[in-house]
């Protein structure tokens, strides 16, 4: 326990300081700022992370983080049920419906194709992607993943799986610069490209 006063101080900074992008230094800081709050603050936030971790679940359609088995974009009537987005994770949902100008579904992935890592096409949501593409219910598909050499193979891989099918197949604008990740694009470029997407079939010709 050397440089801590308290194990209990040791133990919970050392918690935070295992998240991603938590040095020490900003652990404590964390740390030391909750020990200011009010008891029944600190209650609240340590029940929403346990209660995130025992309920939440994976939608049963598109696959987001959900807190029922059909997360509430999916089971919203007033989406559009034949649009769907796919992406790689949580984040880029978020981000896209952030820009308010998407109201159909989405699809995501849990990552994508990268060799480099050992993820294959088995390891992602691309399965059963291709059976709501083969279902007639979908007329539009969105590759709507990053902007990188793995994001650009893995679309490429669902094209080929479901270019088969009567449906749409597009790719938001490349307002996104080249390795861009979309969780990090501001909502008014990110908006953009996805109402000025295009055929997929053109991002081949370049």
């Amino acid at each position: 326990m050397e440089g801590f006063p308290s194990k209990l101080l040791e133990e919970a900074i050392n918690q935070f300081a295992g998240l991603p992008g938590i040095g020490k230094k900003t652990a404590t800081r964390l740390v030391l700022h909750l020990l200011k709050q009010e008891k029944h603050e600190v209650d609240n936030f340590g029940t929403a992370l346990i209660r995130l971790r025992n309920e939440a679940q994976y939608c049963s359609r598109c696959n987001t983080i959900s807190d029922t088995p059909l997360c509430h974009i999916c089971s919203d009537a007033g989406r559009e049920q034949a649009i769907v987005c796919v992406v790689e994770d949580i984040r880029d949902v978020i981000a896209i419906e952030n820009t308010h100008q998407y109201r159909g579904l989405y699809h995501v992935l849990g990552g994508k194709i990268s060799p480099m890592e050992g993820v294959g096409p088995s390891d992602l949501f691309i399965d059963n992607l291709v059976e709501r593409a083969a279902s007639g219910e979908v007329k539009e598909v969105i590759l709507a993943l990053s902007t990188t050499m793995e994001g650009d193979t893995t679309n490429f891989y669902i094209y080929r799986k479901i270019s088969a099918y009567p449906l749409n197949i597009t790719a938001i604008a490349r307002g996104i610069a080249f390795g861009d990740e979309l969780e990090y694009a501001d909502e008014v470029t990110l908006g953009r490209s996805i109402l000025n997407r295009t055929p997929y079939e053109k991002s081949l010709a370049r």
